[in-house]
């Protein structure tokens, strides 16, 4: 099938009649077609609807010549580009000098030459038709060098985030390398811990948000990676943010990042610890420490698993198991103003209360031995044994740094021991126990520790003549009773 070749359109303007006829004729008959004006003004009206591929063009006409017509075709946007073409029997330099500067691109002689208006006009045509052409071919390649630039881009950032989240998380597990998170290492013969790692154990495997409560030093962050480690998420990572060593203006940025130029300092994207945790766990020690304007923030993410960085309008999801720690009582946070209630309610879904050591005095020794065989080596000494008597010094002390405070005491024996005993002589307890100390100790505690001493002395026996009820001068059933009420199981 043969295309018909498109056909050129030209505008004759010339005030002389038979310069028209002869002119409209010639290239009729050579396949153009052709549009013609008399004069400038009926010139620029036909323009006005029209867009010929080129213009012939009269200078010497009545009302606006040709130059003035020129020049108001070229100021117009839409017909700036057509080619004009001046006829004139003026052959002054200056004339056409003045033709080039109103925007002409030829000048043609009269008495015209029909084959040489069709050679000029021919290539004024292809060159126009080149011109297009290669216009149209920039624009695509600028097209093409966007989208491949804009794609370039993409990707280099795309790569960026990723090279930022592995440095990241290369930097965290290598911190996680350092720290003893084995579950092993949580040592204990109390019911009341033990009751503790039955919770973990009950809670690891789901995803549920988990308030991990107690003193300073008890061991929120050891209980925190044993939650992580026996979950489905142990392959990623566990992330730690201490709320109370960050600064308040940082910690927005520590936790759900930034892009550059955020804030003043911000010279790089920075992933948030929340985006870093994705997949996997986030450990929030010191929650009570937050600042009551991020409360809201990290609401969100608990219920939505969305938020934005700072400086940046699009929303990060995430799917990230939170679990907090804090030794502040946030209920009074909450009744102060200090702490959102919704936020609390959503965060207390499963809490985990840890006994702090002076009330589990049995954990001593174990833990006083733990952390003597694991020092001993590191400092040269060859420390074996603990004395009876450093153990009952030991379980007479307060212990109001639990067992952080245990574990920095033990170390410095350590050191201060020449030979295989522990020795304790340089050690002096500020707040041994007197009776008064006790007072810390609810009638719920006693009476639980007063029945599992009994339960231990019985074998686990309740009741007939060596059971327990016996001893405690009590109904089997009653003390049944208050056993399931105090969380307490037999022994066997």
């Amino acid at each position: 099938m043969s295309l018909t070749p498109t056909k050129h359109s030209l505008l004759i303007v010339d005030d002389t009649p038979t310069n028209l006829d002869v002119l409209v004729d010639f290239f009729i008959e050579h396949n153009f077609e052709v549009f013609v004006a008399t004069d400038g003004e009926s010139a620029l009206e036909q323009l006005a609807h029209i867009q010929p591929d080129l213009i012939l063009l009269d200078i010497m006409m009545p009302g606006l010549d040709g130059f003035e017509t020129c020049q108001r075709i070229k100021a117009q946007e839409r017909l700036k580009d057509i080619p004009v073409i001046f006829m004139t029997a003026l052959s002054d330099t200056t004339d056409k000098v003045q033709g080039f500067q109103v925007g002409a691109v030829d000048y043609i002689t009269k008495p015209i030459q029909h084959e040489e208006v069709l050679a000029r006009v021919n290539t004024h045509m292809q060159l126009r038709s080149l011109q297009a052409r290669l216009e149209s071919i920039n624009e695509e390649l600028e097209q093409r060098v966007a989208e491949r630039t804009a794609d370039l881009q993409k990707a280099l950032l795309d790569v960026e985030q990723l090279k930022q989240q592995l440095e990241a998380e290369n930097s965290y597990l290598l911190e996680e390398l350092k720290l003893n998170h084995n579950f092993d290492e949580i040592l204990t013969a109390s019911d009341a811990m033990t009751r503790v790692l039955h919770q973990v154990e009950q809670v690891a495997e789901t995803n549920a948000t988990v308030l991990i409560l107690g003193e300073t030093g008890t061991g929120k962050e050891l209980f925190a990676r044993a939650i992580h480690n026996l979950s489905p998420r142990k392959s990623r990572p566990l992330v730690k943010v201490n709320c109370a060593s960050l600064p308040s203006n940082l910690i927005e940025s520590e936790l759900f990042g930034h892009v550059r130029g955020a804030f003043t300092g911000a010279l790089q994207t920075r992933i948030g610890r929340f985006s870093l945790a994705d997949g996997g766990t986030i450990f929030l020690d010191e929650l009570g420490e937050l600042p009551l304007e991020l409360q809201a923030k990290l609401l969100r993410v608990l219920q939505e698993g969305e938020f934005e960085r700072l400086g940046d309008a699009n929303t990060t999801h995430v799917d990230v198991r939170v679990i907090a720690a804090t030794n502040r009582d946030l209920e009074k946070a909450v009744e102060r103003g200090e702490f959102r209630q919704d936020l609390y309610y959503r965060l207390n879904v499963f809490p985990l209360e840890l006994p702090p050591l002076r009330q589990r005095p049995q954990d001593i020794p174990l833990l006083a031995e733990h952390f003597m065989k694991r020092y001993a080596p590191k400092v040269g000494r060859k420390v074996e044994t603990l004395s009876t008597s450093a153990v009952k010094k030991l379980q007479s002390y307060h212990w109001p740094g639990n067992v952080r405070e245990l574990e920095h005491v033990v170390e410095r024996a350590v050191i201060l021991s020449p030979g295989k005993h522990l020795v304790l002589d340089d050690w002096t307890p500020s707040q041994m126990l007197t009776p008064e100390a006790l007072e810390f100790a609810t009638l719920e505690d006693l009476e639980r520790n007063h029945i599992d001493k009994v339960l231990d002395f019985t074998d686990g026996r309740v009741s007939g003549p060596k059971g327990a009820a016996r001893i405690l001068d009590i109904n089997p059933k009653t003390l049944e009773s208050r056993m399931k009420k105090l969380g307490i199981k037999r022994k066997r």
